[in-house]
């Protein structure tokens, strides 16, 4: 009688386990409602503004979608067009995979078409309502410096709230190209690359002018092995090593392959915040720091049409610098009137007013450094890393004119010194083969090709005899390691000969701030007496002295994860205190 009922049980579990797997894979396989006739909208937040998206629908079917408002970089363009494209065909948002190199883009576009089709089945959007509230930290910003600290304060147990003004995560660090410089790391060992902690230091101070603060430049030199092992860690891919102007020897650490550092970064970062605990408020902007007795206790906060204040035991300022701030940038550097940005819309220097109840002091806000190598007219920067793999600079007389390995500001002063104030970044295919990040460049239709250095000259409209002469006598200054102009042997690792050939015009832009708030090796946020304020910290470009008069390629990646994690332990310490 027993093995009778057992068998009934049976059968009946296997009955509604079929059941349910029947009803599964019916719902799997039904297809949803085909949309109403009409043409519907939606939007979402893009890198630097909103993306506002059409379509309209005939017969079920798609027939047309049109871009409303964008405001996006070149660049990030086509990843739009492509988008819609594929929608187009396949009728559907979901499954369309994000453009490379345009992940911001991309994603606000996707999320824009789910609106329209939300919009389309009479589906509202739902806006959240925030009120007033209270936390152990509140972090101003959700690019690299900001997650940083949320991830670590988070993970020991801290209630986190972080405050990200834009629609997404990454600010400029997601647009980061080169990678994180760092030495005597786990990595570098085991690919037999020999570097110190006093090199590191040594060539920082070095390219800043000995301008930096050297305690903050030693700190962050000493913690930065342990810091690509942290962020490894937490799924950040750090695994190839390359080498950038001004360092001594290889220690940019990035994706394999030489693949763009930040769009790996970034997610990982997010994913690790919210895995560990913090909550990210996208598209709330922060209108204040609370001053209580003399110590930062919150923020007030605006979000769509409402705000609310955040109660805090401590303030993170990360976000960023002011480079896309043109009236703050030349107000402490004229100089730069006219000149263009690759900053993301975000980074205008809000946080410099909010510190001012503080007494907290400023330094080196003059130290505004321009990148040499931006497309002219987009604001797309060239990876240094392209350089660092064997690429030459020529003008429009088809001549090298300096060692492409000097640093950024020696740089930027030699190409505005050519004829139109740009030159053309030129590389062969085994310099396109070593490094994954050219190929966003090609397919983003940056990148002029020729099969011989004749072809491509003729394609530049720069003399082909000269240009043919210069290949010529590179290869041989390659192939001898003595180059006039000074770039040594070992950052010229490529000859330049194996066809086809590739060239990009470039020139200079306003690139990183590296003025800003003043800071200890605690990422304690400094009165004009060099005394802590209470319960305020910041991290990342909008804090001054670790870079100098001008910031090494690959440093800004190290600074901003550093004293982000710093940040949070000391905010944490002083909590418990």
């Amino acid at each position: 009688m027993k093995h009778k009922n057992l068998r009934n049980s049976l059968a009946a579990a296997v009955f509604i386990v079929a059941s349910g797997i029947s009803i599964a894979v019916m719902a799997a396989c039904s297809k949803p409602k085909a949309l109403p006739d009409g043409t519907f909208s939606g939007r979402a937040d893009g890198r630097n503004g909103a993306i506002e998206i059409a379509f309209s629908v005939k017969d079920g079917k798609i027939t047309s979608t049109e871009i409303l408002k964008e405001e996006e970089t070149d660049f990030a363009k086509p990843a739009i067009k492509s988008i819609l494209e594929k929608f187009t065909s396949t009728g559907k948002a979901a499954g369309i995979d994000t453009v490379s190199g345009a992940t911001i883009t991309s994603k606000a576009t996707l999320a824009a078409l789910e609106n329209a089709i939300n919009s389309a089945r009479g589906k509202k959007s739902e806006q959240t309502e925030y009120k007033d509230t209270s936390c152990d930290i509140v972090i101003i910003g959700a690019g690299g410096a900001g997650l940083s600290a949320a991830t670590e304060a988070a993970s020991k147990g801290a209630k986190v709230i972080v405050l990200e003004k834009m629609g997404n995560a990454g600010g400029n660090t997601i647009s980061a190209t080169g990678g994180l410089n760092a030495s005597e790391t786990s990595i570098q060992k085991k690919l037999g690359i020999q570097d110190t902690n006093e090199q590191f230091f040594e060539d920082t101070m070095k390219g800043g002018h000995y301008k930096n603060n050297p305690e903050l430049v030693r700190n962050m030199t000493e913690k930065s092995a342990e810091t690509v092992d942290w962020l490894i860690s937490i799924g950040a891919d750090l695994t190839d090593v390359g080498k950038m102007a001004g360092s001594t020897n290889k220690r940019t650490h990035r994706p394999q392959g030489g693949a763009a550092v930040g769009s790996n970064l970034i997610p990982a970062l997010e994913k690790a915040a919210l895995n560990s605990g913090a909550e990210i408020r996208y598209s709330n902007k922060v209108l204040d720091i609370i001053e209580k007795d003399g110590r930062a206790a919150g923020v007030k906060v605006c979000a769509g049409s409402s705000e609310y204040t955040i109660n805090a035991k401590a303030v993170i300022i990360a976000t960023g610098g002011f480079g896309a701030n043109p009236q703050m940038v030349v107000s402490y550097k004229p100089e730069l009137e006219g000149f263009g940005t690759t900053n993301h819309k975000g980074a205008t220097g809000d946080a410099f007013s909010w510190i001012k109840k503080f007494n907290a002091g400023l330094t080196q806000m003059e130290e505004i450094q321009t990148h040499p190598t931006v497309v002219p007219g987009n604001g797309t920067m060239i990876t240094e890393a392209v350089r660092g793999n064997g690429a030459i600079l020529v003008n429009r007389d088809g001549k090298r004119f300096c060692t492409e390995m000097a640093t950024r500001d020696v740089m930027s002063k030699a190409i505005l010194a050519q004829k139109g104030k740009t030159a053309f970044l030129v590389f062969d295919q085994d310099v396109r083969e070593s490094l994954k990040a050219i190929e966003t460049y090609i397919k983003n239709g940056l990148i002029t090709q020729g099969e011989t250095t004749k072809e491509l000259a003729e394609k530049l409209g720069i003399p082909a005899d000269e240009f043919e002469k210069t290949m010529a006598y590179y290869a041989q200054i390659q192939k001898s390691g003595n180059d006039p102009l000074g770039r040594k042997p070992s950052e010229m690792p490529r000859p330049l000969t194996k066809a086809p050939f590739y060239a990009v015009e470039v020139g200079p832009a306003v690139h990183h701030t590296m003025g800003g708030i003043t800071i200890n090796t605690k990422a304690q946020v400094l009165d004009t007496d060099k005394n802590p304020v209470p319960g305020l910290y910041a991290a990342g470009e909008v804090t001054g002295g670790i870079h100098g008069a001008n910031r090494l390629g690959g440093n800004a990646v190290a600074d901003i994860c550093i004293y982000g994690k710093i940040a949070a332990d000391t905010a944490l310490e002083e909590i418990k205190k």
